[in-house]
């Protein structure tokens, strides 16, 4: 069973559940993202939203939460390489955390347009 094809993806889903709860216990950036998404969650329940909002909010809540542990992991891995400040490894890292903007800034606009009517009804 160990070597069967199940046996290999239940070992892959551990490693990955492995990884996640490594981002979340060691990593500040993974903390914050995951702090804020557990408000949003609070306020989506507040506001009640629809069906389609909480797709979208889990959605763009897991856009980032991945794009913070895809920049970790290249931070980790550019840091193991060259462990010294080198310019082109520092490229590297600011173009992965230049992902993680990106991701942060949909997330935030999808944000808006979800809360925009129950914040400010009528208007």
């Amino acid at each position: 069973m160990r070597d069967s094809f199940l046996g290999k993806r239940i070992r892959g889903g551990g490693y990955a559940l492995k990884g996640a709860w490594l981002l979340l216990k060691n990593e500040a950036s993974i903390q914050v993202q995951f702090v804020i998404s557990i408000i949003m969650t609070i306020v989506g329940i507040y506001f009640e939203i629809t069906g389609t909002e909480w797709i979208l909010q889990l959605l763009a809540i897991g856009l980032v939460m991945s794009a913070e542990g895809l920049n970790s992991a290249i931070e980790a891995m550019a840091d193991f390489i060259h462990p010294d400040f080198h310019s082109k490894i520092g490229h590297i890292k600011d173009i992965a955390a230049g992902g993680v903007c990106f991701a942060a800034i949909i997330a935030f606009i999808i944000g808006c347009i979800i809360y925009y009517p129950y914040i400010f009804p009528g208007i």
